[in-house]
């Protein structure tokens, strides 16, 4: 099979059906800059997403050029040094159960072969993850923020809100990654991005074009057919 080259990737997809089928996480971008016009026609797509009651809970916070350089580096020195690190919303299970924890492993191991890093080797393995906080090189970061006085509802309609910012981005031909890690050093981003203490980062996206001579853009995990997680019910159960 002839793999994808940037030619083709840059290209946007003739149909919602495309964006959606070619979306999937970048983990490797190239420079070229992404116009702010782009940028706000992308969240504006993204804003078009339903919210309860049109409350429309997210906040956007876009880092570019000295302003995304300077905070990633202050991040990834957090990062390899081990400090802080804070966490202010559970988003993994203590422990995973299965099936979560055998596609976690497999999508783990399969990106780290891909990139030819085998078991054990730890180094190679942090200095892989710590390029989430470099957006994988990414020109444009967005951070994603709620109020904290909003509930476990608003949290849905922000994980429509992401949808519709990745899918919106694959319609013009650009590449995202979702960043839950970066939630974990909101204090040093919030501080830099002056966010307002009312609010809490949800997550960093990476935006650009993907680099495709890189080897871990082709990577893509498997998906469940339909029928392994769907019932079809036609009849009522008695009760």
């Amino acid at each position: 099979m002839t793999k994808e080259t940037n030619t083709d990737r840059h290209q946007p997809p003739s149909t919602v059906e495309g964006a959606i089928a070619s979306r999937r996480s970048i983990r490797a971008f190239l420079s070229d800059p992404v116009e702010d016009e782009t940028i706000r026609e992308i969240l504006t797509l993204a804003a078009r997403a339903p919210s309860g009651t049109n409350t429309q809970p997210w906040r956007a916070y876009v880092a570019r050029g000295e302003v995304r350089e300077q905070l990633c580096d202050e991040i990834v020195a957090a990062f390899l040094a081990g400090d802080q690190y804070d966490e202010e919303y559970a988003y993994a299970p203590d422990p995973w159960g299965e099936p979560y924890l055998a596609r976690r492993r497999a999508t783990g191991w399969g990106l780290y072969g891909t990139l030819g890093i085998a078991k054990g080797e730890k180094d190679k393995m942090q200095a892989q993850h710590a390029r989430n906080f470099k957006f994988f090189d990414a020109p444009v970061g967005i951070f994603i923020t709620i109020d904290r006085g909003l509930e476990l509802g608003s949290w849905l309609d922000i994980g429509l809100f992401l949808q519709n910012l990745m899918l919106a981005a694959r319609g013009k031909g650009l590449d995202t990654c979702p960043q839950q890690a970066f939630a974990g050093f909101h204090k040093i981003i919030q501080k830099r991005l002056a966010i307002p203490a009312g609010e809490m980062v949800v997550c960093g996206v990476a935006l650009g074009f993907a680099d495709m001579t890189a080897p871990e853009n082709h990577f893509s995990p498997d998906r469940e057919p339909a029928d392994a997680f769907t019932r079809f019910v036609n009849v009522l159960e008695n009760t």
